[in-house]
């Protein structure tokens, strides 16, 4: 099942992703007969994220036999980020042991976590700003993932359970303001830098999400190829690590690290220019692509 956030006369709606076309997430719960609270994704997740794989199953059918459902082509439908209002937005730095070396640094003993803000977050067609306030963006290819259930204390063994799905994120990073200081904040944090997307891919569609091809592109060129297999710390691992000292909530996004190849690191380095176009490739998953706007 892959879930989206779109744009609708009355707000943004939930929706899912079949065949090209959009249908409302909403009027497919009511086709159901399930309970309905709201037309947002993180209210979705937290009624049902308990049950999103046979959900999965139902809706494949229901698109078929309820025609009203359809809200449109994806071509003619604006998509927001797939959980547009997350409480938590965490994210894991130095996850891959090639990107490490590139940095210089020692391999973790723990995964290396830092916090965006939900004001950072765009969409998979929203243009990436922060080129009026840095000089040196730099890209990030990840696989963001998305928490369905509340999340306390979770053993490894069992935290992919709490997992709704996953999402290509690309974690623009502002290099001039993250090394101004030993906290990285402020490189990470710009306003609507931050795109992911277009959709939520649940993990019975997924499939092993410790062996998907990550790829990022600039301007078409090949920067970034690696495997999740190559983490450092395994997603299951993260969502375990993080639920140990704080209360996962459905829609919190988790941003799971980048390989090697950031522009930051390359000589001479690869800063990105307003009218760039940098793509984020994840196997199974979905491509997000997105353009660096003006100054």
């Amino acid at each position: 099942m892959r879930i989206v956030s779109y744009v609708h006369e009355h707000g943004v709606r939930g929706g899912i992703l079949s065949e090209g076309a959009v249908y409302d997430l909403q009027r497919l719960l009511l086709a159901s007969g399930r309970i309905v609270t709201s037309p947002s994704v993180r209210d979705f997740l937290t009624t049902h994220g308990e049950d999103l794989e046979k959900l999965s199953d139902q809706f494949a059918q229901l698109v078929q036999d309820n025609p009203h459902t359809w809200v449109g082509d994806l071509r003619n439908i604006q998509l927001t980020s797939p959980v547009p209002d997350p409480a938590k937005v965490l994210c894991v730095g130095l996850n891959y042991k090639d990107h490490v070396a590139e940095t210089g640094r020692a391999l973790p003993e723990y995964p290396d976590v830092f916090a965006k803000f939900a004001t950072s977050m765009i969409g998979p067609a929203d243009e990436i700003e922060g080129a009026d306030v840095s000089s040196n963006l730099d890209f990030e290819g990840e696989v963001a993932v998305v928490i369905g259930r509340t999340a306390r204390r979770v053993p490894e063994a069992e935290a992919l359970a709490y997992i709704a799905g996953l999402a290509p994120l690309n974690d623009i990073s502002a290099r001039d303001l993250q090394y101004r200081g030993t906290q990285w904040l402020a490189g990470k944090s710009v306003d609507r830098s931050t795109p992911w997307g277009p959709a939520l891919v649940t993990l019975d569609e997924a499939g092993d999400i410790q062996d998907l091809d990550l790829v990022t592109r600039v301007n078409g060129t090949e920067v970034q190829r690696s495997n999740t297999k190559y983490q450092i710390f395994p997603i299951a691992r993260i969502v375990s690590y993080l639920s140990s000292f704080l209360t996962l909530e459905p829609g919190d996004v988790i941003a799971t690290g980048t390989p090697q190849g950031i522009g930051a690191k390359r000589t001479p380095p690869l800063w990105l220019r307003p009218g760039d176009v940098i793509d984020v490739d994840v196997e199974r998953i979905g491509l997000l692509s997105n353009r660096v706007g003006a100054y």
